[in-house]
Protein backbone atom coordinates (compact mmCIF):
# COMPACT_ATOMS: atom_id res chain seq x y z
CA UNK A 1 0.00 0.00 0.00
CA UNK A 2 1.34 3.43 -0.99
CA UNK A 3 1.70 5.83 2.00
CA UNK A 4 -0.70 8.77 2.09
CA UNK A 5 2.17 11.31 2.19
CA UNK A 6 3.63 10.00 -1.10
CA UNK A 7 0.23 10.19 -2.83
CA UNK A 8 -0.33 13.78 -1.65
CA UNK A 9 3.20 14.77 -2.76
CA UNK A 10 2.63 13.33 -6.25
CA UNK A 11 -0.69 15.14 -6.60
CA UNK A 12 0.89 18.36 -5.41
CA UNK A 13 3.72 18.10 -7.96
CA UNK A 14 1.18 17.71 -10.76
CA UNK A 15 -0.23 21.16 -10.10
CA UNK A 16 1.29 23.79 -12.39
CA UNK A 17 1.52 26.52 -9.78
CA UNK A 18 3.63 24.28 -7.54
CA UNK A 19 6.05 23.57 -10.41
CA UNK A 20 6.11 27.30 -11.15
CA UNK A 21 7.05 28.10 -7.57
CA UNK A 22 9.82 25.47 -7.56
CA UNK A 23 11.17 26.77 -10.87
CA UNK A 24 11.00 30.38 -9.67
CA UNK A 25 12.87 29.62 -6.45
CA UNK A 26 15.54 27.74 -8.41
CA UNK A 27 15.92 30.67 -10.82
CA UNK A 28 16.23 33.19 -7.96
CA UNK A 29 18.88 31.01 -6.29
CA UNK A 30 20.87 30.71 -9.53
CA UNK A 31 20.77 34.46 -10.23
CA UNK A 32 21.74 35.33 -6.65
CA UNK A 33 24.67 32.90 -6.68
CA UNK A 34 25.89 34.24 -10.03
CA UNK A 35 25.81 37.88 -8.83
CA UNK A 36 27.63 37.00 -5.62
CA UNK A 37 30.35 35.19 -7.56
CA UNK A 38 30.80 38.13 -9.95
CA UNK A 39 30.98 40.58 -7.04
CA UNK A 40 33.66 38.44 -5.41
CA UNK A 41 35.68 38.28 -8.64
CA UNK A 42 35.47 42.06 -9.13
CA UNK A 43 36.51 42.67 -5.51
CA UNK A 44 39.48 40.31 -5.81
CA UNK A 45 40.52 41.92 -9.12
CA UNK A 46 40.35 45.42 -7.65
CA UNK A 47 42.33 44.33 -4.60
CA UNK A 48 45.01 42.79 -6.84
CA UNK A 49 45.26 45.96 -8.93
CA UNK A 50 45.64 48.10 -5.81
CA UNK A 51 48.40 45.84 -4.51
CA UNK A 52 50.17 45.93 -7.88
CA UNK A 53 50.18 49.73 -7.97
CA UNK A 54 51.03 50.25 -4.31
CA UNK A 55 53.73 47.64 -3.87
CA UNK A 56 56.80 47.71 -6.15
CA UNK A 57 57.96 44.36 -7.48
CA UNK A 58 60.81 43.06 -5.36
CA UNK A 59 63.15 41.50 -7.89
CA UNK A 60 65.61 38.97 -6.49
CA UNK A 61 68.17 39.28 -9.27
CA UNK A 62 71.74 39.72 -8.03
CA UNK A 63 74.47 41.15 -10.26
CA UNK A 64 77.92 40.33 -8.93
CA UNK A 65 81.27 39.52 -10.50
CA UNK A 66 82.15 36.89 -7.89
CA UNK A 67 79.68 34.10 -7.40
CA UNK A 68 79.58 30.91 -5.39
CA UNK A 69 79.95 28.54 -8.31
CA UNK A 70 83.35 30.03 -9.20
CA UNK A 71 84.58 29.38 -5.69
CA UNK A 72 83.57 25.72 -5.90
CA UNK A 73 85.05 25.40 -9.40
CA UNK A 74 81.66 24.36 -10.79
CA UNK A 75 79.61 26.07 -13.48
CA UNK A 76 75.98 26.10 -14.40
CA UNK A 77 75.46 26.21 -18.14
CA UNK A 78 72.78 26.58 -20.80
CA UNK A 79 72.47 22.76 -21.04
CA UNK A 80 70.16 22.52 -24.04
CA UNK A 81 72.46 23.29 -26.99
CA UNK A 82 73.35 20.39 -29.26
CA UNK A 83 76.43 22.14 -30.68
CA UNK A 84 77.15 25.11 -28.40
CA UNK A 85 77.05 25.69 -24.64
CA UNK A 86 77.32 28.89 -22.61
CA UNK A 87 78.49 28.70 -19.01
CA UNK A 88 77.56 31.14 -16.26
CA UNK A 89 80.92 32.91 -16.51
CA UNK A 90 79.97 34.10 -20.00
CA UNK A 91 82.12 31.68 -21.99
CA UNK A 92 80.63 30.01 -25.06
CA UNK A 93 82.17 26.83 -26.44
CA UNK A 94 81.41 23.77 -28.49
CA UNK A 95 79.67 21.03 -26.52
CA UNK A 96 82.68 18.74 -26.97
CA UNK A 97 84.83 21.34 -25.16
CA UNK A 98 82.66 21.41 -22.04
CA UNK A 99 84.56 20.24 -18.95
CA UNK A 100 83.16 17.77 -16.42
CA UNK A 101 82.60 20.63 -13.95
CA UNK A 102 80.13 22.27 -16.35
CA UNK A 103 82.52 25.06 -17.42
CA UNK A 104 83.81 25.73 -20.93
CA UNK A 105 87.43 24.86 -21.54
CA UNK A 106 89.04 28.32 -21.84
CA UNK A 107 92.24 26.81 -23.26
CA UNK A 108 90.50 25.89 -26.51
CA UNK A 109 90.92 28.62 -29.19
CA UNK A 110 87.27 28.45 -30.26
CA UNK A 111 86.01 29.26 -26.74
CA UNK A 112 84.93 32.91 -26.50
CA UNK A 113 84.01 35.19 -23.62
CA UNK A 114 80.91 37.43 -23.79
CA UNK A 115 80.53 36.72 -27.49
CA UNK A 116 77.82 38.61 -29.39
CA UNK A 117 78.25 36.74 -32.68
CA UNK A 118 74.88 36.43 -34.46
CA UNK A 119 73.46 39.29 -32.34
CA UNK A 120 72.01 42.53 -33.71
CA UNK A 121 72.37 45.98 -32.12
CA UNK A 122 68.83 45.67 -30.70
CA UNK A 123 69.95 42.73 -28.53
CA UNK A 124 68.32 39.97 -30.60
CA UNK A 125 70.41 37.00 -31.74
CA UNK A 126 69.91 34.08 -34.09
CA UNK A 127 71.62 31.60 -31.71
CA UNK A 128 70.40 31.13 -28.13
CA UNK A 129 73.85 30.47 -26.65
CA UNK A 130 75.30 33.67 -28.15
CA UNK A 131 72.34 35.58 -26.74
CA UNK A 132 73.11 34.29 -23.24
CA UNK A 133 76.85 34.95 -23.56
CA UNK A 134 76.32 38.49 -24.84
CA UNK A 135 73.69 39.17 -22.16
CA UNK A 136 76.18 38.18 -19.45
CA UNK A 137 78.50 41.09 -20.26
CA UNK A 138 78.84 43.24 -17.11
CA UNK A 139 78.00 46.28 -19.25
CA UNK A 140 74.50 44.83 -19.87
CA UNK A 141 73.58 45.07 -16.17
CA UNK A 142 72.00 48.54 -16.44
CA UNK A 143 70.03 47.53 -19.53
CA UNK A 144 68.64 44.48 -17.72
CA UNK A 145 67.82 46.52 -14.63
CA UNK A 146 65.87 48.99 -16.77
CA UNK A 147 63.97 46.11 -18.34
CA UNK A 148 63.09 44.67 -14.94
CA UNK A 149 61.88 48.04 -13.72
CA UNK A 150 59.53 48.27 -16.69
CA UNK A 151 58.62 44.59 -16.95
CA UNK A 152 54.91 44.09 -17.38
CA UNK A 153 52.96 42.31 -14.68
CA UNK A 154 52.42 39.53 -17.23
CA UNK A 155 56.13 38.68 -17.00
CA UNK A 156 56.34 38.98 -13.22
CA UNK A 157 55.90 35.24 -12.59
CA UNK A 158 58.67 34.43 -15.06
CA UNK A 159 61.30 36.89 -13.85
CA UNK A 160 60.46 36.76 -10.14
CA UNK A 161 61.82 33.21 -10.15
CA UNK A 162 65.34 34.15 -11.28
CA UNK A 163 67.97 34.92 -8.67
CA UNK A 164 71.05 36.17 -10.52
CA UNK A 165 72.43 37.58 -13.74
CA UNK A 166 72.93 34.15 -15.34
CA UNK A 167 69.40 32.92 -14.63
CA UNK A 168 68.00 36.22 -15.89
CA UNK A 169 69.86 35.90 -19.19
CA UNK A 170 68.70 32.30 -19.61
CA UNK A 171 65.09 33.37 -19.10
CA UNK A 172 65.34 36.57 -21.13
CA UNK A 173 66.88 34.89 -24.17
CA UNK A 174 64.26 32.17 -24.40
CA UNK A 175 61.63 32.86 -27.01
CA UNK A 176 58.38 34.12 -25.52
CA UNK A 177 55.27 36.02 -26.51
CA UNK A 178 57.56 39.06 -26.94
CA UNK A 179 59.24 37.32 -29.88
CA UNK A 180 56.11 36.49 -31.86
CA UNK A 181 53.32 38.29 -33.65
CA UNK A 182 49.85 36.90 -34.33
CA UNK A 183 50.74 34.17 -31.77
CA UNK A 184 52.34 31.94 -34.41
CA UNK A 185 54.87 33.99 -36.40
CA UNK A 186 58.25 35.25 -35.20
CA UNK A 187 58.64 39.03 -35.30
CA UNK A 188 62.12 38.33 -36.67
CA UNK A 189 62.39 34.71 -37.87
CA UNK A 190 66.21 34.88 -37.84
CA UNK A 191 67.10 36.84 -34.69
CA UNK A 192 64.46 35.45 -32.34
CA UNK A 193 66.45 35.20 -29.06
CA UNK A 194 66.46 38.60 -27.36
CA UNK A 195 68.07 39.97 -24.20
CA UNK A 196 67.32 43.61 -25.09
CA UNK A 197 64.80 45.90 -23.43
CA UNK A 198 62.34 45.77 -26.31
CA UNK A 199 61.02 43.00 -28.58
CA UNK A 200 61.95 43.02 -32.28
CA UNK A 201 60.02 45.34 -34.58
CA UNK A 202 56.78 43.91 -35.92
CA UNK A 203 57.07 42.63 -39.46
CA UNK A 204 54.71 44.24 -41.99
CA UNK A 205 51.45 42.32 -42.43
Amino acid sequence: MVPCGAVLWRRLLRKRWVLGVVFGLSLVYFITSTFKQEERMVRDRNLLQVQEHEQPIMWKVKFSSGNSSQLSNQCRNSVQGKLLITDELGYICERKDLLVNGCCNVNVPSTKLYSCDSCLPNGCCSVYEFCVSCCLQPSKQHLLERFLNRAAIAFQNLFMAVEDHFELCLAKCRTSSQSVQHENTYRDPIAKYCYGEYPPELLPV
